[in-house]
């Protein structure tokens, strides 16, 4: 009789399209998580020589021989005049200090790397909380004895990774 054609999906097509997507995104989330979490503790480790390189190029200028007993804010370019939103006149050290990447608009006073000259002027401790726990570079603790005034810092995964004098 009638010859009737349905243009569209019906509701059960449509419930299993959710589900399989959402089973799919289930599955992909956790690992794209991993990817970032490894991605940025990469990030770090680059920062931590990169402010090693800065160091030993300070202690080149330096006379008498030395490190810093302190380092600048992250953002701020650090050379031989100073440290400032733009490069004092000098050696430039490093042009913009780097900050963890975790922090978002990185206040002025926080750094995000933690720095601790140890009892001599010739020998320091770099140290970044990594976020993945099976990183192989890493060790774990925490970052602790630092020149700043705080007795410890806690690396919530428990893993740091940490850069000494060369």
């Amino acid at each position: 009789m009638f010859n009737v054609t349905r243009k569209g999906f019906t509701l059960i097509e449509i419930l299993v399209v959710i589900a399989i997507i959402s089973g799919l995104s289930a599955v992909l989330l956790p690992n794209f998580m991993g990817a970032r979490e490894r991605g940025r503790d990469s990030q770090r480790k680059n920062d931590l020589k990169q402010i090693q390189n800065a160091l030993e190029l300070y202690k080149q200028d330096a006379s008498p021989i030395a490190f810093p007993t302190t380092l600048p804010s992250s953002g701020l370019c650090w050379s031989s005049g100073g440290a400032g939103a733009s490069c004092p006149a000098g050696t430039t050290y490093i042009n913009k200090f780097p900050g963890d990447p975790t922090l978002k608009n990185p206040d002025a006073s926080v750094k995000g790397y933690y720095f601790s000259p140890i009892n001599t002027s010739l020998t320091y401790t770099l140290c970044a909380c990594l976020e993945n726990i099976a990183d192989s570079d890493g060790s774990a603790g925490n970052c602790d004895g630092l020149a700043d005034g705080s007795s410890l810092y806690k690396c919530s995964p428990g893993k740091k990774y940490v850069v000494t004098e060369p």
